[in-house]
């Protein structure tokens, strides 16, 4: 394991000098579960059905990562230290961080510019935030002056590169869309990997902390659309994410919605028996894997998203747990109802579920425990085809960008490329956000962390 980790350290030495991006020793896989969420089964189908170059390219590694704790005190909802792109400052940057734009090519560098590849490359501003495995710093490219993100990984001698990272970049590589955070660069030296990305001045968790109470209903939908359009690109690539959370969704000061913190991303082609279930934060964890699921697809995403989706309209997360994993289950069920082999083919032979160990609870109407969603039109009707307990029955990414909760944006947004944001159509702006919160309602629950 050691000497894998070290040859897999030496290939980012020799990528990161390259101008040109060559992707990493990757293999493809032609043999891949066929199972997906309601909706997308023309997103999935064996590989060797897709054409070379739509294929989802892999690191070369089946290893583990690192999971998070189980305890829900740890667990509790903080900002990201390691996400790479925000201002973990929570200082205004507005008037100093304009919106970061690919950069230019080396090729149009002068050539006694400084070259990408390079620690001299990047001045660092001030330092952002600090985790187990890496530092993250506001920088800046000396190449085009723009803003960037520095996250610079510590390397050990014995172990060589966090496989979490090894992850992150090699899946970054290949993902170019307006609502994936952009990774510019890799550096990599003796004691260090660093992964540039754009700087992106504020996260979901954070404005959703500024704006307390619900979000406006159009920058809600406005905020869902670019989620989906962003796990839809990735799901069609056979991609999950598997840490969807508001910290890891980057919002610009312009409104635009990146996906970011890849570190527990996983190419559904990878030749890995199992998932470990210890992979999402635990509000945000779907029953399935509460349950001791290891074989999920791309419906894992979608019940973050219903979590999101609904914490974004009420003001409080729709699930937030207090003590394990048992009252985690509950609030679930107190709320869709407690499973049973009729609704849930196959749930007792999951390796958590006993018939005796949660109560009898039925199923309610989601605006009765989240009032909001009745106030918004269709938001209710969406809401419960992410949620639900059986993954075979929550709607994909793509059938669900086609939803009546999206009728009221322009057609226009359907025809706009990969690469373009949503603002680039005219007329399309955030609204501004009410922050006359409803104190009973924000009360009751917790949110960002808040207690």
């Amino acid at each position: 394991m050691k000497k894998l980790r070290r040859t897999l350290s030496e290939s980012f030495r020799r990528v990161a000098l390259k101008k040109e991006d060559g992707g990493f020793d990757e293999i493809c896989v032609s043999k891949m579960s066929t199972r997906g969420c309601q909706g997308s089964d023309s997103l999935f189908r064996p590989l060797d059905s897709i054409p070379e170059e739509r294929r989802a390219r892999v690191q070369r590694t089946q290893s583990g990562f690192e999971p998070f704790d189980k305890h829900t005190s740890q667990v509790k909802r903080v900002h990201s230290e390691n996400n790479a792109c925000i201002n973990a400052s929570g200082s205004n940057t507005h008037a100093e961080s304009p919106k970061l734009r690919r950069h230019s090519s080396p090729s149009s560098v002068s050539p006694t510019s400084p070259k990408f590849g390079k620690v001299d490359s990047y001045e660092k501003l001030e330092k952002l935030g600090e985790g187990s495995y890496a530092t993250v710093y506001k920088g800046k490219s000396k190449v085009n002056g723009k803003l960037v993100a520095l996250k610079v990984i510590r390397l050990q001698e014995e172990e060589g590169t966090p496989f979490t990272a090894i992850r992150e970049a090699s899946l970054l590589k290949g993902l170019k869309h307006a609502n994936i955070v952009l990774l510019h660069d890799i550096i990599h030296t003796k004691e260090t990997l660093t992964l540039v990305f754009e700087y992106v001045h504020t996260d979901l968790c954070r404005y959703m902390d500024k704006h307390s109470g619900g979000l406006h209903p159009e920058n809600v939908r406005l905020f869902l659309f670019q989620l989906l359009r962003g796990l839809s690109y990735i799901h069609q690539r056979f991609i999950l994410h598997r840490d969807l959370k508001p910290q890891n969704l980057l919002i610009s000061e312009t409104g635009e919605l990146k996906l970011a913190d890849f570190g527990l991303a996983r190419a559904k082609s990878v030749p890995s028996h199992t998932y470990s279930n210890e992979v999402v934060t635990l509000w945000y964890r779907p029953p399935d894997v509460l349950l001791g699921s290891t074989e999920y697809s791309t419906c894992l995403d979608m019940w973050g998203v219903g979590c999101i989706f609904i914490e974004m309209i009420q003001g409080v997360a729709a699930f937030p747990g207090m003590k394990d994993v048992q009252d985690q289950l509950e609030r679930i069920f107190l709320v869709l109802g407690t499973p049973s082999e009729e609704t849930w083919p196959g749930v007792h032979s999951l390796p958590h579920f006993k018939p005796d160990r949660f109560p009898v609870y039925s199923a309610k109407k989601l605006r009765q425990a989240w009032n909001k969603l009745g106030h918004v039109d269709h938001a209710e009707d969406l809401a419960s085809r992410f949620l639900q307990c059986f993954p075979k029955k929550r709607v994909s990414a793509h059938t669900a960008l086609q939803h009546e909760f999206f009728n009221q944006l322009t057609s226009k947004l359907r025809e706009i490329s990969d690469m373009s944001s949503i603002f680039s159509v005219a007329s399309l702006k955030l609204q501004p956000e009410s922050n006359i919160a409803n104190i009973k309602t924000h009360s009751k629950g917790a949110t960002c962390g808040k207690h």
